[in-house]
């Protein structure tokens, strides 16, 4: 069993958010999380190499990938229990816990070597929870801190929806804020940023029509 880090009032809230919502969750957004399933087949992990899950929610994303690449060890945590218990019900469900760790952190916090025991993986990925992480910069530097050497930082999230009518994008934000979710406007820039500091390698797109952002941050090697 991985190490829990404590997370406060951010566990707090993400369990009043998510306490009924998490048992018709991947029901629902299957419609509007756009760009997940594509995010898991670039995710292309080694043979025998390391996957790790930021803000796993429901363990819906860590299924599928461990069923897509079996010889790969995957990892996810979340701040929420009430999230955690689902996924972990869905884990076992699936028979893939030999395969799937889980454990209670907090992303903008985040120590790879105190929650599961090991310096980094070789792919990390974020799917649809920097919009819901109010310090979603610290997610993404521990995020890609966590990331080894010659590994990978994928991300998808919402984005600026800047190609897409006025009226739509206006009710999209609304029905987002009731779940204390907002798009980052300035996420390229500071993923441009971390790439720039570090040496990594950027490749940012806004598929569909603008309506999501895709990001993979690719970390050099070790010298």
């Amino acid at each position: 069993m991985a190490k829990a880090e404590p997370a406060g009032d951010a566990a707090a809230e993400m369990d009043a958010i998510y306490r009924v919502q998490r048992h018709i969750y991947d029901a629902s957004r299957k419609y509007y999380l756009l760009g997940r399933d594509a995010l898991l087949e670039g995710l292309d992990p080694p043979p025998g190499g390391t996957v790790l899950e930021v803000g796993c929610g429901t363990g819906r994303n860590l299924i599928l990938a461990a069923q897509h690449y079996p010889s790969a060890c995957f990892y996810g945590f979340d701040v929420s229990n009430a999230m955690l218990a689902t996924a972990r019900a869905s884990v076992e469900r699936w028979g893939l816990a030999h395969c799937i760790t889980l454990a209670q952190a907090d992303a903008s916090r985040f120590d790879a070597r105190a929650t599961f025991g090991l310096d980094g993986f070789d792919r990390v990925f974020v799917s649809y929870a920097l919009s819901m992480i109010p310090p979603w910069r610290e997610a993404i530097a521990h995020a890609f801190e966590a990331v080894a050497p010659d590994g990978s930082l994928h991300i998808v999230d919402f984005g600026e929806q800047s190609q897409l009518p006025s009226l739509f994008r206006a009710g999209l934000r609304a029905w987002l804020r009731k779940f204390s979710v907002y798009p980052r406007a300035d996420i390229e820039s500071v993923l441009r940023q971390l790439a720039n500091e570090t040496g990594a390698d950027l490749t940012f797109t806004r598929p569909f029509r603008d309506y999501a952002c895709s990001a993979v941050l690719r970390k050099p090697g070790r010298a």
